[in-house]
């Protein structure tokens, strides 16, 4: 347990420097996180309304 709460903790103060450091690096990699779910989104959409 000890080592997933290092790992959890590192992996905030990273994200953390991250968004701090560089925050235009980091919204584009939200927007293309978000950009990815949105496609994967529409793509399901058009598969189940092509099984109609």
């Amino acid at each position: 347990m000890q080592v997933k709460k290092v790992l959890t903790y590192g992996g905030m103060a990273f994200v953390a420097y991250y968004l701090f450091a560089r925050p235009t690096d980091a919204a584009d990699a939200v927007r293309g996180v978000f950009d990815n779910v949105i496609n994967a989104a529409d793509s399901l959409a058009q598969f189940v309304n092509n099984l109609a």
